[in-house]
């Protein structure tokens, strides 16, 4: 059985879509090949990257990307989670199906923190618990994708 090709797509590819990926590849690489891109990318966030290092996900080496990039790779599903993302998202050829799973952006929680004092902690806990959130989507994955 070959495995599912799935996009991750946010607007920035910086945080959400990265731990998404970072997550599939983590907990589903017998059963999914996972990317990740953005409709306007922005880079990685380094919150992103040192939340999910706190539960053993490696995604230090990710690259924040347009979806230009995976032009070439013929996708099962594109899953959206951003609202932004969702509602530019571009046609895609052939039978690739497009699924919306929406999550709150950590860094703009973080920044609505930091500008009423909040400490670190507290802001790096908005990028943990949409962490934590992802991972319980993903762990539903594949089945998951095949809602309508």
């Amino acid at each position: 059985m070959s495995k599912l090709k799935v996009l991750f797509l946010c607007t920035g590819n910086s945080c959400r879509s990265q731990m998404a990926e970072g997550w599939a590849r983590h907990l589903k690489s017998e059963v999914i090949e996972a990317y990740s891109a953005g409709t306007n990318p922005q880079g990685l966030n380094p919150y992103a990257v040192k939340v999910m290092a706190e539960v053993g996900v490696d995604i230090s080496s990710h690259r924040s990307q347009p979806i230009d990039a995976l032009a070439d790779i013929p996708l099962d599903f594109v899953v959206t989670v951003c609202g932004h993302a969702h509602e530019t998202c571009p046609v895609f050829p052939g039978d690739c199906k497009v699924v919306h799973v929406g999550f709150e952006d950590p860094p703009q929680m973080a920044k609505a923190l930091a500008e009423q004092g909040a400490s670190e902690q507290a802001q790096l806990d908005c990028y943990r618990k949409v962490r934590d959130q992802i991972r319980a989507f993903i762990e539903t994955l594949p089945e998951g994708l095949n809602h309508d």
